[in-house]
């Protein structure tokens, strides 16, 4: 699937805030887990007094069947929230046969993968019946929603849907060390994207993606058109917004360049996410996929590699606020881990090489995206990564953390103000906006 780049669009100015009034409700669709791109989303609505409504994508049981959060695990959930599971995917869906995808996959050594395979009439009912299970979950939870937010609506309230929804690995044994292969694998351990996504397994994994990621924001949006119609007919409105990814601009060679991380296999999921935003834009509601900058978090972390772009976020903070408070204390922050202060203007031109290097081989090219792994690109890639943590005193303690905070608030702060009515149904959020939205 090529890519336009004149479908690109970066957003270079930050939104004036929104005034949101006492009443005004942000609705999570799905879980919020700790660091992650939401909580900045969460942090920034709250400054501004809105309701927060939480959700949950439930838990299983130890046969596996989805179930709500019971009492001990709702406990330190903040109020309001609606304990009905919003888990999407089919991975885990069982037939008559009390039989799930996942089972297909079961007593293969990882010698065999390629002999694992999920026939095609299996995934289809599945996902047929997990789709239904899930469309069935949401209207209830739009029902709950409803009844929650009576008052809010008759106070013509704005409505602020947040779709958290991402992922979709099949929960089986074999997938994991086949994972590792892709991402972290060199040498003869080395397994090329392409193959394993030709796969029966790579197959059964583009679907859940797409399932997890894409249908669930059309579900959610289609689900929400009778709730939609009732707040507007109060003079409500209503917005939704979804976290894409699709590659961003960091500062190479002191000027902004767009890259991406390869290999990208939910990249045609994320695709089809944005699809949907420009269907509904286009219907009228108010819709965009904000496509943002890479973070570290405890679900990116098997995608090693992925945060060396994080780390140019220094040079769009000096380059767009050099004297401002945030700007002085990071650069002094991740100096201090490191070995030596010098090391940081090492890394960055090291950055710099290997940026100028994947575009070249075409894995960070616009036009290419989402892109397969080459197995040189790949090791390149680790390669720089573990040479940027042996830079730091602690492998511990990385420059990582405090930077990704600086862009899930960013992203957050953009997410609830320009998303109140976006300008269009897919946007990049860059590291040069992210700096100009700093505090």
């Amino acid at each position: 699937m090529k890519q336009n780049m004149s479908d690109f669009k970066p957003l270079r100015q930050k939104p004036q805030p929104h005034s949101y009034k006492k009443g005004d409700v942000l609705v999570l669709f799905g879980e919020l887990f700790n660091r992650g791109y939401a909580n900045g989303l969460v942090e920034e609505a709250e400054k501004y007094g809105l309701t927060i409504v939480r959700a949950t994508v439930g838990r299983r049981d130890e046969n596996q069947n989805l179930r709500p959060l019971n009492a001990e695990e709702a406990e330190n959930i903040p109020k309001p929230f609606i304990n009905i599971p919003l888990e999407a995917g089919f991975d885990l869906e069982k037939d008559a046969n009390d039989k799930t995808p996942n089972d297909y996959l079961k007593g293969f050594k990882l010698s065999e993968w390629q002999s694992a395979e999920v026939p095609s009439h299996v995934l289809l009912q599945a996902k047929q019946s997990a789709r239904t299970r899930f469309t069935n979950n949401v209207k209830s939870f739009i029902h709950e929603l409803d009844q929650l937010i009576q008052d809010n609506i008759k106070n013509g309230c704005h409505v602020h849907f947040a779709h958290l929804m991402a992922g979709g690995v099949p929960r089986t044994k074999i997938v994991m060390p086949l994972m590792n292969r892709v991402f972290k694998g060199v040498g003869d351990r080395y397994l090329d994207s392409i193959t394993f996504m030709q796969s029966s397994i790579g197959e059964f994994m583009r679907q859940n993606f797409l399932e997890v990621t894409a249908e669930t924001f059309n579900i959610l949006i289609n689900e929400t058109t009778d709730l939609r119609n009732k707040i507007e007919s109060h003079h409500g409105s209503v917005s939704y917004v979804a976290y894409g990814y699709h590659g961003t601009e960091v500062v190479i060679h002191n000027e902004y360049r767009w890259q991406s991380y390869a290999p990208y296999i939910q990249g045609w999921a994320k695709v089809q996410l944005e699809d949907y935003a420009k269907a509904w834009f286009g219907q009228g509601v108010q819709a965009c996929v904000y496509n943002c900058p890479e973070i570290l978090t405890n679900s990116s972390s098997i995608f090693q590699g992925v945060e060396i772009p994080l780390y140019n976020l220094i040079r769009a903070l000096e380059k767009e606020a050099p004297n401002h408070p945030i700007t002085v204390k990071l650069r002094r922050e991740c100096e201090h881990v490191l070995n030596n202060p010098a090391d940081l203007e090492t890394m960055f031109k090291l950055i710099d090489e290997y940026m100028d290097y994947v575009e070249k081989v075409g894995t960070s090219k616009y036009i290419n995206w989402p892109q397969h792994s080459q197995q040189e690109q790949l090791a390149k890639t680790l390669q720089l990564s573990d040479q940027v943590i042996s830079f730091h005193k602690d492998p511990k303690l990385l420059m990582a953390p405090q930077l990704s905070e600086v862009i899930f608030k960013s992203c957050g702060y953009i997410m609830l103000h320009e998303a109140f009515k976006p300008a269009g149904p897919v946007a990049w959020i860059g590291h040069d906006i992210v700096a100009k939205c700093i505090d």
